[in-house]
């Protein structure tokens, strides 16, 4: 099985940075993408990033230019960098790891449904 730990969440002011992490264990031979979603209260989950274990990535509409997604393949760890945060990124942030092909929607949003394994979430609060 594959568990993945979350961490670097916390409160930050508005146009501030964060970096979140993603470290997976156990049987992580089966992982060929993970990716990042976000969810806010009484608002559904939301696709952030998601990236392949061939560096391919994409990241969604309303956060290009302000987030990266990126990975350490040796560590079993992927990143996102968070910039220019600002209130409507208050969210809890979680991770998750699939098998097979990296897809997205025509947002570049990765889909919730090709994710099996999903982390406990790290909570990131932007403050104005």
């Amino acid at each position: 099985q594959v568990q993945l730990v979350e961490s670097g969440g916390g409160s930050v002011q508005a146009g501030g940075s964060l970096t979140l992490t993603c470290t997976a264990s156990g049987d992580t031979g089966k992982i060929d993408y993970m990716a990042w979603f976000r969810q806010a209260p009484g608002k559904e989950r939301e696709g952030v990033a998601g990236i392949n274990t061939r560096g391919r990535a994409y990241v969604a509409v309303p956060v290009q230019g302000r987030f990266t997604i990126s990975q350490d393949n040796a560590k079993n760890t992927v990143f996102l960098q968070m910039n220019s945060l600002n209130p409507e990124d208050t969210a809890n942030y979680v991770c998750a790891a699939g098998r097979g092909l990296l897809r997205s929607n025509l947002a570049g949003a990765p889909i919730g449904s090709d994710y099996a394994v999903w982390g406990q979430g790290t909570q990131v609060t932007v403050s104005s």
